[in-house]
Parts: structure tokens; C-alpha cells; sequence
């Protein structure tokens, strides 16, 4: 379904969002849908961060800055080929966006056209806090449900920003077609 106009800049669909938001399934589904690449930020992750986590301790701009460095590298050469991803990325704060945004060569600051979109998971913190807690019983994830008011009080959305807003607690086929229908003209991607 990948239809690219050779002539035209691949573009970044960021979904963010504090841990539980539905990042990595809803991108998984997101670009499955669209013919595109998913990555998911935790696979960048150095051991050390997720140790971090695992044990509760919140990372530090120290611990995320490289990560982010790492994920912009890699949209950077997904794009430079022509080739659009979905991301999956908390990308909780603006300064964070920011690296992410910097993936597109010719991004020259907030208001300005570029080709990394952001669309934010909405959902209330305790929808998020039982999802957590059922994926800590379930074991499939390194991040403890402790961490949840420290990914909250990280988040800031800047309206300036012009962040896409989805309801997250909406089923994954309904968050995905929401997506789609927001993005559409957006990208240069056949999205029918």
C-alpha cells in the first residue's frame, strides 16, 4: 500500500504518550494499516535505562537525551531513503519533540512545516494505571505502574505545537481509524 511520489519528503507519524497509552499496539496497527515501518522507542532504550525503570527510578534528561539522539538518527535515515515510519515515543515534553522534530532537515523550529506529526493517546490516568497494572501481573513490560505520576507531571502539550489528540480508551481499530482520518492530507502516502 506504500505509494509514495518518489519526488515527494517521507514523512514521521510520533504517537506519544505516558507508558500505557497504547503506543506500541496502536503503532503496530496504525502503520500495519498505512504500509508503513513501525519502530518502537523502547527497542532503543540502553539496558541501563530500562534497569533504571524496572526498579522505579524515573529517567533523567541525562538518560533520555541520547535515547531521543539515537531514535532521531534512525528517523533521519528512514526518511533520508524515502521510507515514512510510525514511531511509538512517550515524548512527553516539547524539548523532546524537539530533537524528534530535528529528524527532518529542513525543520527550522515550532510553526514551521515539518514532516514529523505528532499525535498525542489521550486517556484518563486511572484507565492508564489499570492498564499498567494488568500488564505488570501479565509481565510483559519493564516499566512499573510507580512511574505513571512522574510520565504525568513530564507531559506538556504546547498548543503551538499543533499536537493531533486521539481518545485512547476507545477500541484499537477505532484509535487507529481516528488516527488515519487525522492525518489524511497530510501525508503524501495513499491513505484510502
Amino acid at each position: 500500500m506504500d505509494s509514495h511520489d518518489p519526488k515527494s519528503n517521507a514523512m514521521a507519524i510520533v504517537l506519544m504518550g505516558v507508558c500505557g497509552s497504547g503506543k506500541s499496539t496502536i503503532g503496530a496497527m496504525l502503520a500495519e494499516a498505512m504500509g508503513l515501518t513501525f519502530l518502537d522507542a523502547d527497542d532503543f532504550h540502553p539496558s541501563s535505562n530500562k534497569e533504571k525503570m524496572s526498579k522505579g527510578i524515573p529517567l533523567s534528561d541525562e538518560d533520555r537525551i541520547p535515547w531521543l539522539e539515537k531514535i532521531r538518527g534512525t528517523l533521519r535515515e528512514k526518511m533520508g531513503s524515502k521510507n515514512s515510519v510510525v514511531l511509538g515515543c512517550s515524548a512527553l515534553q516539547k524539548q523532546y519533540r524537539e530533537i524528534l522534530r530535528s529528524a527532518d532537515p529542513n525543520y527550522e523550529g515550532i510553526g514551521i512545516s515539518c514532516v514529523v506529526k505528532f499525535v498525542l493517546l489521550d486517556a484518563p490516568a486511572e484507565v492508564i494505571a489499570l492498564r499498567l497494572e494488568k500488564r505488570a501481573k501479565e509481565g510483559n513490560h519493564f516499566m512499573p505502574s510507580t512511574l505513571l505520576n512522574s510520565q504525568l507531571d513530564l507531559l506538556q502539550i504546547d498548543v503551538s505545537e499543533g499536537i493531533l489528540q486521539v481518545d485512547a480508551t476507545l477500541s484499537p481499530q477505532a484509535i487507529v481509524s481516528s488516527i488515519i482520518k487525522l492525518v489524511r492530507g497530510l501525508f503524501t502516502i495513499d491513505l484510502s
